[in-house]
């Protein structure tokens, strides 16, 4: 019995898996630098709702932590606004993404000016 435990747990050390995160919890922290945390946390702001905006700075705070910049995370920067990572976009948000993309705007930069500036 105790070679299965132990067996398990080194699946889980393989796996790169903490109790937490198996258990449900939010997984491993990202280390990202100074300036891509300070991003992501005031890019909370343009968020519809103050709940939103609590629960998206809530967010950042149980998934980075400041450290190593992250040459993976998606940072960039339209109309002046900054963003970093996947953004949570409303309804509303979603069709304005649309709705600019078949007008011919790229993409990246409808994402961030529906997200940021709610034309």
């Amino acid at each position: 019995m105790n070679r299965i435990v132990v067996a398990g747990l080194g699946v889980v050390a393989v796996l790169g898996l903490s109790a937490g995160s198996a258990q449900g919890g939010i997984g491993p922290v990202h280390e990202v630098s100074e300036q891509q945390y300070e991003i992501l946390i005031n890019q909370c702001r343009y968020a519809d709702t103050p709940d939103a905006r609590a629960e998206c700075r809530s967010e950042v705070r149980r998934t980075y932590r400041i450290g190593r910049a992250d040459p993976t995370l998606d940072c960039r920067t339209y109309s002046g606004v900054s963003v970093c990572g996947e953004l949570r976009l409303s309804p509303s948000e979603r069709a304005c993404v649309k709705d600019s993309v078949a007008k011919g705007l790229p993409f990246r930069r409808a994402e961030v000016e529906c997200y940021a500036l709610k034309p």
